[in-house]
């Protein structure tokens, strides 16, 4: 039957009382409409309480579909109504427009419209930037346009529509420049003492067109534009200004817009949280968080979001506070809170709570399946990551291009340069995915540590994307480990034309000529940072304890155990020494004598944030340290003797990959 879901239970009086007689209709409650559950009790009210000659009970019929979101069933209502003769009157055509652009019917759309001008409705306003809604949400920008073109009298619904058409089809710049000429227009009208149209719905499209534009120039003018004409209370242009913002790497305008709005609903509190989890601001995050109005009741995208800062900070306390939440509120069946608990229990390096998390979730998607592969890669568990992808394509779950950056980068992490040939070869052969800089990244960088240098240069050449700093990084520091000057210099001279202000190239490039015994080249890459006025980038790690999160830096003296923690590790380093600890300072430059370099390496903020962490908790309990660089050989060393030496598992996190210490050995194999 046609009519089988016209009426939808609850909701009869929302079109039945356009009748004359049907007014009572319009107290039926929820409860008495249970009796009407059934599609032939549907289908015999509406034959019995609507009139079908009747235009208005046709419209409102349409009009409700198209709000529930059944567009099919209104355009079949709308094609029934054309077949009864009634002609229809220019309330019919905007609903019924709707669910063509809802469906993207294209064809559909261009039968509306020459309807709609048969019958000489073209020119209404809401009917004309339905229209313009319509061609655009089909793709055919230039018939949305003409169309705009040829509105004699333009309203602000139809600047909006066509600002949202062009923003719809990957065109910002273009809406921005359409919302210069809509100002021009407005000040041609406020000439002629007509009132402004630029309202709050066009600003939120606006700012949308900024987000994707990403110019921090663009947005602020824009914003000054939204306060002048006080649309900044407006909850809809808050909550865009801040994504806006965000788009452009400014977070602290984010916040300010943020706290300056009066009104915050739950998109406003999800956006600021994500926003400072997304930037690294873990601490931040979780204060806005923990600052929630109490009237505003937190969802899933919530718990993701501080998830997520959890996992860039290793905060593995607060995170299990969470799963905790996540539990109570039965959100471990959503596979987007379900991914964030694994990436999170990963990240934090708890690898073996993230796959007991995986296990219990009964919907993956593809992210679900590669956040754990990724998992397993960071630890430098390739085999079980390698595992899991071949029961995932077993499991008929098609990977994609970031499932397999996380393979490679596993097969990278463990030196497994034939399984790292294989997968590559299969992206591209067997799943038709072109690879991307991302791929060739992981490639040149398992071929580079596994000591085939000229292999990684080789691939590098053939690329069918152009290589970026990651690229020649990659095999800058594959030519440190195996003391290749020639390579090196062709990498280093790419990655000062890319970035020359990166202390990190420079120091590799030195350590290369220093380790070949070529002086004078070291002396020259000083001078030449120092021309450049390039500064060594700060170390720092970081550690959770009782739920908080310290922060230590190289030599850290600002901490307030900063005394104890010194005097601790003078008394460690005498126990080492008993158990064969000798310093390598063929990590540290090379222009220092070797009693200077002990000390320097004794300052490195990993060492301090692992003595911190071993003074203030009980034996047994694991460490977990995020560390901002590359962990050093003498630092790598040192903590495998303190795990030897002292009742504790000590994780590292730098910003390739994990290091689980324990007994005195590494996951990583000593290969990294």
């Amino acid at each position: 039957m046609p009519f089988k879901r016209y009426v939808e239970i609850g909701r009869v009086a929302a079109f039945v009382n356009y009748g004359k007689d049907y007014g009572r209709l319009g107290v039926i409650d929820q409860n008495r409409s249970r009796q009407f559950s059934t599609n032939s009790n549907i289908t015999t009210l509406f034959n019995k309480y609507v009139d079908k000659t009747d235009v208005f009970s046709w419209n409102s019929i349409i009009a409700e579909l198209a709000r529930s979101g059944d567009s099919v069933e209104a355009l079949k209502a709308f094609s029934f109504m054309r077949k009864s003769t009634l002609k229809p009157n220019r309330t019919t055509f905007p609903c019924a427009i709707k669910s063509c652009s809802a469906l993207c019917d294209l064809n559909s759309g261009k039968q509306t419209h020459q309807q709609a001008f048969v019958f000489g409705y073209v020119s209404n306003l809401f009917i004309s930037s339905a229209l313009i809604d319509m061609y655009s949400k089909c793709g055919e920008l230039g018939d949305a346009r003409n169309l705009f073109d040829e509105i004699p009298q333009r309203n602000v619904v139809s600047w909006t529509s066509m600002i949202n058409g062009y923003i719809q089809n990957d065109s910002a710049r273009e809406a921005l420049l359409l919302f210069k000429e809509m100002l021009l227009e407005e000040d041609a009208r406020s000439s002629m003492e007509e009132e402004g149209f630029v309202d709050g719905v066009a600003m939120v499209s606006v700012l949308a067109a900024c987000s994707r534009v990403c110019e921090k120039n663009v947005t602020r003018g824009v914003h000054g534009f939204v306060i002048k004409r006080g649309l900044d209370e407006v909850l809809g242009v808050g909550n865009t200004l801040i994504d806006a913002y965000a788009k452009c790497g400014m977070v602290e305008f984010c916040r300010r817009v943020f706290d300056e709005m009066n009104e915050k609903d739950l998109i406003s509190w999800n956006s600021m949280i994500a926003v400072c989890a997304q930037y690294g601001l873990a601490d931040e995050a979780m204060n806005v968080f923990r600052s929630m109005d109490m009237n505003v009741v937190y969802n899933a995208v919530t718990l993701s979001s501080v998830l997520l800062a959890c996992s860039h900070s290793g905060a593995l306390r607060i995170g299990k506070g969470i799963h905790g939440q996540v539990v109570k509120m039965n959100l471990e069946s959503n596979v987007f809170v379900g991914t964030s608990i694994i990436d999170m229990y990963c990240k934090c390096g708890s690898v073996n709570t993230g796959r007991r998390a995986f296990n219990r979730m009964n919907d993956k998607n593809v992210k679900s399946w590669s956040a754990m592969i990724a998992g397993y890669g960071m630890h430098g568990q390739a085999r079980e990551a390698l595992k899991v992808i071949s029961q995932m394509i077993q499991d008929g779950v098609k990977p994609n291009s970031i499932t397999f950056v996380s393979v490679l980068s596993a097969c990278c992490h463990a030196g497994l340069v034939d399984e790292g040939w294989h997968w590559f070869c299969a992206m591209q052969h067997r799943f038709n995915i072109n690879p991307t800089v991302e791929h060739y990244g992981c490639m040149v960088d398992l071929l580079g540590r596994a000591g085939y240098l000229k292999r990684a240069y080789n691939l590098i050449v053939e690329m069918r994307v152009r290589p970026d700093f990651v690229i020649w990084s990659s095999l800058l520091a594959s030519c440190r480990i195996h003391k290749n000057v020639e390579l090196g210099e062709i990498a280093a001279r790419k990655l000062f034309e890319l970035d020359s202000s990166n202390s990190g190239y420079y120091a590799l490039l030195s350590n290369i000529y220093a380790e070949s015994g070529r002086w004078e080249d070291v002396k020259r890459m000083r001078i030449i940072m120092k021309q450049h006025g390039v500064v060594k980038s700060p170390g720092f790690s970081l550690v959770e304890l009782k739920g908080s999160v310290h922060i230590f830096l190289a030599g850290d003296r600002q901490h307030p155990q900063h005394e104890k923690i010194h005097a601790y590790f003078e008394e460690l380093i005498v126990k080492l020494q008993a158990v064969g600890y000798v310093p390598s300072v063929s990590s540290v430059l090379h222009d220092v004598d070797d009693e200077e370099k002990e000390i320097v390496l004794q300052i490195h903020s990993e060492k301090l944030a692992v003595v911190f962490g071993i003074m203030n908790s009980l034996p047994g309990t694991t460490i977990q340290v995020i560390k901002n660089l590359r962990t050093c050989a003498d630092c790598h060393t040192m903590i495998k003797l303190i795990s030897k030496i002292m009742d504790h598992e000590i994780v590292i996190r730098d910003p390739k990959r994990f290091h689980r210490f324990s007994k005195g050995t590494c996951s990583c194999g000593d290969y990294w």
